[in-house]
Formats: C-alpha cells, sequence, structure tokens
C-alpha cells in the first residue's frame, strides 16, 4: 500500500511539473509574440533583412510545397471516385475534391511541410545565433534582436504561405482532374462545371485566412524556440524539432478553431446572398 501511494504521488508530481512547466512556457510564448506583434506595428523591417527570408520561405518552398498539393489531389481523386461511383455521381467528384482541398487540405498539409522545412530551419538559425552569442551581440550593438530577427521572418511567413497555399491548392486541383479525366474517364465538361457550381470565394477566402493564421504561428513558435534555445548541438536540435512538434500542434487546434468561426461566416454570407 505505501510503494503504491508513493507511486500515485510521483505520477501526480510529474503531471503537475508538466502542467506548470506548459503554463510557463506559454506564458513566455504570448509574451515572446506580443513583443513581436509591437516591434511589428511601431516600426517596418529593414529591407536587407527581409528579402533573403522571403527568398528563403517562398521561392525554395515553392517546389515542394506545388508537388505536395498535387499528390494530395490524386490521393483523394482515388479514394473518392470509388464512391461517387456507387451512386453514380462520378461527374460530382470534382466538387468534393476541390473543395476539400481548397478548404482544409491545402491550408493545413501545406502548413505541416512549411513548419517542418520553414519552421524547423528558423528555429536552429536562431537557435545556433543564441547559442553562439550573437544575439546578445545585436544587443550590444543597439538592434533590437526580435526587430532585427523575428520581425522579418513573421512578415514572411504571413505573406508567402498564403501564396504558397494557392500553388498548393492549383497543385491538387489538377492532380485530381488529372486522375478522374484521364485515368477514370470523367466528362470534362461534366467535372468542372460542377466544380464551379459548388466551390465559392468563400471557400478561398476560408483557405487564405487559415494560411495567414498558421503561418503567424510557425514563425512566432519557431523564433520563440530558437531564442530560448539551450547550449550546445543538442540544444539547437531539440529546438529545431520542439519547434515543428508545437507548430504541428498549433496549426491543428488552430484549424479547428479556426473551422467553427469560418463555418458559422460562411453560413451568415450564404444567408445574406439568398436575400
Amino acid at each position: 500500500m505505501l510503494a503504491k501511494g508513493a507511486t500515485v504521488r510521483a505520477v501526480v508530481r510529474l503531471i503537475e511539473d508538466w502542467v506548470v512547466n506548459a503554463l510557463v512556457g506559454l506564458g513566455d510564448w504570448v509574451l515572446f509574440s506580443l513583443s513581436t506583434l509591437r516591434w511589428l506595428v511601431t516600426r517596418r523591417p529593414y529591407p536587407r533583412t527581409l528579402t533573403p527570408v522571403l527568398v528563403t520561405v517562398g521561392q525554395q518552398s515553392a517546389g515542394v510545397v506545388v508537388v505536395t498539393g498535387f499528390f494530395i489531389g490524386m490521393v483523394l481523386a482515388v479514394h473518392s471516385y470509388g464512391q461517387f461511383k456507387k451512386f453514380g455521381f462520378t461527374t460530382w467528384s470534382g466538387s468534393l475534391i476541390n473543395a476539400s482541398v481548397i478548404r482544409e487540405l491545402g491550408p493545413v498539409l501545406a502548413a505541416i511541410m512549411l513548419a517542418g522545412r520553414v519552421g524547423s530551419s528558423m528555429a536552429a538559425e536562431t537557435g545556433t545565433m543564441r547559442v553562439s552569442e550573437q544575439i546578445d551581440a545585436l544587443a550590444c550593438l543597439g538592434a533590437n534582436p526580435i526587430h532585427y530577427l523575428v520581425v522579418p521572418r513573421l512578415i514572411a511567413c504571413m505573406c508567402m504561405i498564403p501564396m504558397l497555399t494557392l500553388m498548393a491548392d492549383l497543385g491538387g486541383v489538377f492532380g485530381a482532374a488529372l486522375i478522374c479525366v484521364e485515368v477514370y474517364g470523367v466528362e470534362a465538361h461534366d467535372y468542372w462545371r460542377h466544380s464551379r457550381d459548388f466551390v465559392q470565394m468563400f471557400d478561398l477566402f476560408t483557405g487564405l485566412v487559415k494560411a495567414f493564421v498558421f503561418g503567424s504561428l510557425i514563425a512566432l513558435i519557431s523564433c520563440h524556440r530558437g531564442f530560448r534555445s539551450r547550449a550546445g548541438a543538442e540544444g539547437v536540435g531539440r529546438a529545431a524539432t520542439e519547434s515543428f512538434v508545437l507548430s504541428f500542434v498549433a496549426i491543428l487546434v488552430a484549424d479547428f478553431f479556426l473551422a467553427l468561426v469560418l463555418n458559422k461566416l460562411g453560413d451568415a454570407w450564404a444567408q445574406w446572398g439568398r436575400w
């Protein structure tokens, strides 16, 4: 009985320590994010610090995002066609596939891909600067590290990730059309007609809003983990890993709440359109 009671107390203590550490980390991230937003509003970044990040986040990530979206569309087409064929609605497959890609899968999977590629790179880069005391050197030279390092990365992610999401959506739409029309022989005219009638501009707006929020979360979480990196190569590697894991979880949680809000807005939009 004593041993069992000691085990229970140890488990409870571990849970309490984890909850306390999680709350402390969340509070520290909120303060870090508020400081970044303050610098974002009060002072614009230097072009020489913003342009390289835009190229890294945008141009160098375009290929992998398009390929990801293309195969997402093809996989959805393969799985959806069989279900629509059972009911004789194969020409309607494009409406479901394209709406799923544009509203949900395109923004989420593109953000997860970029969290691994861009977010981990940001965490490793800023973590290395923290370990090598370059961030402290910036502060000694009179430059605010958050304004100099974090704000350009936040702007780049907020601007480029929605554009990359559009490219992923385009790849997914054409990938699905390739499978449905060329492989399964769905009539192209009906396929695109049903897609046009079912997918609305609000669906595209929904995907872009999600991409904007996801990009902001990726930048803030990755830079925060880099700024809080521990010393040594192990600390930098752990910061990069934590940035991806936390960004992944944050994307899924934010996607849930955004879906609730945007669905309500979509219903209001449809109701207003009927008026």
